[in-house]
């Protein structure tokens, strides 16, 4: 806390508000308003852009800077020297582990990759063409059906135990997802393979073939769960502290936080570089595309440019670049025709003034997006691969918000309804003129 304190003038007021100020190990001094609610008054903040809703120490952003901090390790650093179970060991515990920490803890998350049998019935519950992130959402939601043998919040063991359960089956049931909808049999983990190798085998594997998976695919896939492992207070671990707060299970928590990914604005911007690059078609339509997003009247925008945060260049872009072209050399991929699209649009921000004025530059959906294209996993599965490596994240501020006082979530509202009326027999009302969803 600072020495600081901030004034509030209120007109009619005789005297002035004081609120005390608190300043973080880093970004702007915040302003404590609890004490308005005594005097009569709360703040007004749609989409709680300038309020900080908790105390944290697991991710910080900068994005004027253009920085993303994982308990204070840069994310390039951790992108090229470390791997995505470290990192969830980092975010996790706070400190990354040391050899013998690294190895049990990769023990311990691919001895509980493995889901219950009858898991795989509730899959015949779904539509073969059921979007994944619906099954996600309803699947996820029932493992605290099968995992009720640690489900005491208030116990760190069995908050621990949880997380160690949705981290490792997290991308067995991403899995289950792609294999229901293209009516395969499921794969079941196989405990001599990495995570993300893993995955990708559970993903393209069959009973009747190994993948034989690329170790360039592997670390691929190993960056993309990393990149997106935490990316502070936005709207989806926001959802999850919110349910935390109430003292819900962690498996409905996570739940929580996978319904409000799957929606568009917020997770659903690397399927939206494809819907894009198809719309566009062809390299020679991109002249004209380029045009339609510079016309300030024409609603059409190129995804994947810019972003709502970061002011400068994401810094997960420079990462997932690189990774980028090793993806597509190793797939022999660089002539296809949607990704030369790609390669074409991200040259022309990368030099056009346009673009370079405004800062609109590729950032990690962008790339994520061709390096899943390119892979072979359908656009519908992209959000689902972004919750599987976004799980850590929840988790870990899940776990930290337990570990304090927890005040469960209520924000105010700015009311602008009906004032008091009293209540009239219906054979003397006027016809009704209301509003319409």
């Amino acid at each position: 806390m600072t020495d600081k304190k901030a004034t509030l003038a209120v007109e009619g007021l005789d005297a002035n508000i004081e609120l005390p100020t608190y300043k973080g190990t880093m970004g702007p001094d915040v302003i404590d308003v609890r004490g308005l609610t005594a005097k009569g008054y709360f703040t007004y903040d749609p989409g709680f852009v300038s309020t900080a809703s908790c105390e944290s120490k697991i991710t910080f952003i900068d994005g004027g800077k253009g920085q993303l901090l994982h308990r204070g390790y840069p994310i390039d650093q951790l992108a090229e020297n470390s791997d995505y179970l470290e990192t969830c060991y980092l975010l996790l515990h706070g400190e990354l582990p040391s050899e013998a920490e690294y190895k049990e803890f990769v023990d311990i998350i691919t001895t509980h990759t493995m889901v219950h049998e009858s898991i795989s019935r509730f899959f015949r519950g779904f539509h073969h063409d059921s979007h994944p992130m619906a099954m996600m959402c309803g699947i996820v939601g029932a493992l605290s059906a099968f995992y009720h043998d640690s489900l005491d919040i208030t116990n760190p063991r069995h908050r621990i135990i949880s997380a160690h359960r949705l981290i490792a089956k997290m991308p067995t049931l991403a899995a289950m997802c792609y294999k229901h909808s293209q009516g395969q049999p499921f794969m079941y983990p196989d405990n001599n393979l990495g995570y993300a190798e893993n995955f990708l085998h559970m993903m393209f594997g069959t009973p009747c073939s190994d993948p034989k998976v690329s170790p360039v695919l592997a670390r691929a896939m190993d960056k993309i769960f990393l990149l997106h492992a935490d990316h502070e207070q936005n709207a989806s671990t926001s959802t999850v502290r919110l349910a935390g707060s109430s003292g819900a299970n962690p498996f409905a928590c996570i739940a929580s936080g996978i319904a409000t990914l799957w929606g568009p604005a917020h997770g659903g911007a690397n399927e939206a570089v494809l819907k894009m690059l198809e719309e566009i078609g062809d390299v020679s339509n991109i002249d004209a595309y380029v045009a339609k997003a510079k016309d300030k009247n024409d609603p059409f925008r190129l995804m994947g440019f810019g972003h709502r945060v970061y002011k400068n260049f994401d810094p997960r872009a420079k990462v997932m670049k690189g990774t980028c072209d090793e993806v597509l050399a190793e797939l022999g991929l660089e002539n296809d025709p949607l990704l030369a699209i790609a390669k074409r649009l991200e040259q022309i921000a990368l030099e056009d003034p346009y673009f370079i004025e405004k800062k609109l530059y590729p950032n990690v959906d962008f790339y994520s997006g061709i390096i899943m294209k390119a892979i072979g996993i359908p656009t519908d599965m992209f959000t689902v691969i972004f919750a599987t490596g976004r799980t850590v994240g929840w988790i870990a501020h899940w776990h930290e918000m337990l570990g304090e006082s927890v005040k469960i979530g209520r924000p105010r509202q700015l009311y602008t309804g009906a004032t008091p009326r009293d209540y009239t027999d219906r054979a003397g009302r006027p016809a009704a003129s209301v509003d319409t969803f």
